[in-house]
């Protein structure tokens, strides 16, 4: 049964009951009022849906308590109502936001499906909003540490310009979350918003993606597709990990970039596009361009506005409001209440190098909301590798046998042993998992279980 409730504002009490008595058979919730003034008054405490508005009202007429309406509760649908209507009276109040324009004598099933169609409009609003708030908390940048302060300073300086960004951080510490704050701060934050993992597509694959292709331009273009670029127009796009594209493709981008047009592959036909370009990486590019890997000229050409994304253990400090954060976030997807955090587990953190960054963290977070069945998390619930002291925990880099000597059992040495074999050789291979599951000889499927039952970071 509709639970919204519906303000009926008329001066006519005959049409006032009638309409009640019709929306009330229907199982709505109703409220009247018989002016325009008594209706925004009864807004607030109210707080309808959706209103049927009648034009000709003494003193407040229902054109200016429509634009009363949108002004308090922007929300709200407002179906018009009028005796003596002309289409330049439906027009204007369709341009206000009215949703719908009826005439007298009411219909009976013309008020109906209009109420009908109006309430789901306000859901779909509604439900609109909330995955918009949901997304923007998913993308938040949380922290107060000098370095994030001094970051989100850079974003509102930066953001509302055109300025080309090169964003550095190491894997997961949140440069998609910069670049994104970027272009919600920007001029552009109403366009699309378009991001490409450079190092997760095959390289012979990303020219297509990039630029689109025509049909039949190779083997499996069955139809038309349009690239990464062309889909950014007037908005951003984000080359996220462009130390991992190959220098052909470099010099492709490039043209892009200074000539703001290309061509799909298989195509004859110019396209033009205005984009604002992000790029990151996780590599020092100018080292990068001292072995040969990467364009100086690219470099400089996206290097218009640095930022730097501090990892995870250069601002500890920050890292109670992240927990906070995460156990708020995944109660709401899980349809818990938000867990605590007990002082001896809150200092196991701290003290957890967090090689993954945020991204880590936050995985990890989520395997305690998962896993730990009561309302708080104690320092026993916190499982390895965090909950081990930091001289008993294997660190990359080390040598031989000795490093996993300390740890109590083997079954505990040989997950320990298998995570930094891993990570290992996933850093060797630039993150690429089919790449490593070829070396170590295991099967791409068994690889990606072991990295998630491991709690291995990857991009």
């Amino acid at each position: 049964m509709p639970t919204e409730i519906i303000l009926i504002v008329d001066d006519e009490e005959p049409i006032r009951k009638s309409l009640q008595g019709i929306l009330m058979d229907e199982g709505y919730e109703v409220a009247s009022a018989a002016s325009g003034k008594e209706a925004l008054d009864l807004l607030a405490e109210v707080q309808p849906a959706l209103a049927l508005l009648d034009i000709a009202m003494p003193g407040m007429d229902g054109i200016e308590t429509l634009r009363r309406f949108r002004e308090a509760r922007p929300e709200m649908q407002v179906i018009m109502i009028t005796g003596h209507g002309t289409i330049e009276t439906a027009v204007k109040t369709t341009k206000m936001g009215a949703y719908d324009f009826i005439e007298k004598p009411l219909s009976l099933e013309r008020i109906s499906l209009a109420v009908r169609h109006g309430l789901e409009e306000y859901r779909l609003r509604q439900e609109n909003e909330t995955l918009k708030r949901s997304i923007e908390r998913r993308y938040q940048i949380v922290g107060e540490s000098p370095t994030i302060t001094q970051l989100k300073r850079q974003i509102a300086l930066a953001g509302p310009t055109n300025g080309w960004v090169l964003i550095h951080g190491e894997s997961g510490s949140g440069k998609e979350l910069v670049a994104r704050a970027i272009h919600k701060a920007s001029k552009r934050a109403g366009g699309p918003f378009v991001e490409v993992n450079c190092a997760a597509i095959p390289q012979e694959l990303i020219e297509s993606e990039l630029f689109g292709h025509e049909k039949g331009a190779f083997t499996g273009a069955i139809a038309m597709k349009r690239g990464r670029f062309e889909l950014a127009d007037k908005g951003t796009i984000f080359l996220d990990e462009i130390g991992d594209m190959s220098l052909a493709t470099q010099a492709k981008v490039l043209r892009v970039l200074e000539g703001r047009e290309f061509q799909r592959v298989g195509g004859t036909k110019t396209l033009r596009v205005d984009v604002r370009v992000i790029a990151a990486s996780n590599k020092d590019l100018a080292a990068e361009i001292t072995r040969g890997a990467f364009r100086e000229d690219l470099f400089y050409r996206l290097n218009v506005v640095p930022m730097d994304v501090p990892p995870l253990r250069e601002r500890r400090e920050d890292i109670p409001l992240l927990v906070t954060h995460f156990l708020q976030e995944f109660a709401a997807e899980y349809g818990q209440k938000p867990k605590t955090v007990e002082p001896a587990a809150m200092e196991l953190f701290l003290r957890y190098p967090w090689n993954g960054n945020v991204r880590e963290l936050r995985n990890f977070i989520e395997r305690l909301i998962i896993m730990v069945p009561g309302p708080a998390i104690a320092a026993a619930e916190v499982p390895p590798p965090v909950s081990r002291p930091q001289a008993e925990r294997p660190a990359a880099g080390r040598d031989g046998l000795s490093t996993f000597l300390g740890i109590p059992t083997l079954r505990e040495a040989r997950s320990a042993f298998e995570r930094e074999f891993i990570i290992k050789k996933l850093k060797e291979n630039n993150g690429n998992v089919s790449k490593t599951a070829d070396e170590i000889d295991v099967e791409r499927s068994n690889l990606h279980r072991k990295i998630k039952a491991l709690g291995i970071e990857t991009e």
